[in-house]
Parts: structure tokens; sequence; C-alpha cells
């Protein structure tokens, strides 16, 4: 049996950030865990997408996805979901998961006080309202030309562990969500 897992994330550094610390976890579970970029398409690509992972399933392949969308200023998780929903009318609400409040959230968890020393920031002890400003504002001035380069640096020194205690979105998504596809 051929298992495929699709995650769909919205950006450069959600990419960035499953490649190097989630997809490890499919090793061995899954046969091709993929990543698609959907900010930058159209919802009508998205939708085609999802209907093609959707009817892909047989006796010989197992198909799958999940949807990674930040909380931004949603007043709630649900309220969040069914918006995503609204635009994309095949998205299954149970493959939905949130980053609160944003993926640079999950980013910054991962770092102890040690780490966060290392990398040239103020440690934070939780990083459940983290907004993409804040972890923008706290790129050391070494960093500063390239984000990209501190994202990096950062996931040299992420600690699944630590995330799990800073932030709860980060916990839900490795101990609950994340339970029903890396089980298989």
């Amino acid at each position: 049996m051929y298992r495929i897992l699709v995650i769909f994330i919205e950006g450069g550094d959600d990419g960035r950030f499953f490649n190097r610390i989630i997809k490890p976890i499919f090793r061995g579970k899954y046969d091709h865990v993929g990543l698609w970029e959907y900010a930058q398409k159209f919802p009508k690509k998205t939708r085609s997408y999802i209907n093609n992972i959707n009817t892909m399933s047989s006796d010989s392949i197992v198909a799958d996805y999940i949807y990674v969308t930040d909380f931004n200023d949603a007043p709630c998780f649900t309220y969040r979901k069914l918006a995503k929903q609204s635009n994309l009318t095949n998205l299954d609400k149970d493959k939905i998961i949130v980053a609160r409040k944003e993926i640079e959230g999950w980013y910054l968890a991962g770092l102890d006080e040690t780490c966060s020393k290392k990398c040239g920031i103020i440690h934070c002890q939780s990083t459940d309202n983290i907004t993409k400003e804040q972890f923008n504002n706290l790129i050391p001035r070494k960093f500063e030309s390239s984000r990209i380069v501190f994202c990096q640096e950062i996931l040299k020194y992420f600690n699944l562990e630590i995330a799990k205690q800073k932030n709860e979105s980060f916990r839900y998504f490795l101990e609950d969500f994340l339970q029903k596809y890396a089980s298989g």
C-alpha cells in the first residue's frame, strides 16, 4: 500500500518549518509527504487539488491531507475553520489545524533560554500570541538582511518537547491532531 500525505501550508516560512520539523515525524509512515503552498494560488486550484487527493485513494493507494492556517485575529478556532471552508467548500474541517497566533509562534516555541541566547533573541515563556510583526521585531541585527537565515538558525536549535510546553496549538497539533496521521 502506497501512502501519501499532503500538507497545505500558507507560504515559505511554513515550508521551512514543516520540512525541518514536521515531515521527519512521518518517515516510515508515509511513502510521500508533500507540501502545497496555497497563499499565492487561486482557491479554485487548491479546491481542485483537494478533490484530487480525495479521489486518489484506492486498493493500492492511501491519500490524505492536512490544512494548516494561522489563527490571526479570528474570534475562535471554529470561526477560523469556517472562514477557510467558505472559500474552500470541499475542505474537511477535521483536517484543518490552526496555528495560534501565527506560525512564527511555533518557530519560537522550540527554543529554550540557552538557545534563544544563541540566536540572539529574548526568551519567550509562551509563544501562543506571537504575531509576525513581533517575530520580525525580535530578529537580531546580524540577521536583518535575511529573515530566511534567521528562521533556519532557529530551526537548528528547535526542540519538540520544549515547543509543546510553550505553545498550546503546537502541542495540540503534535499530541492530538497528528495521532490519526502518524499512527498509520
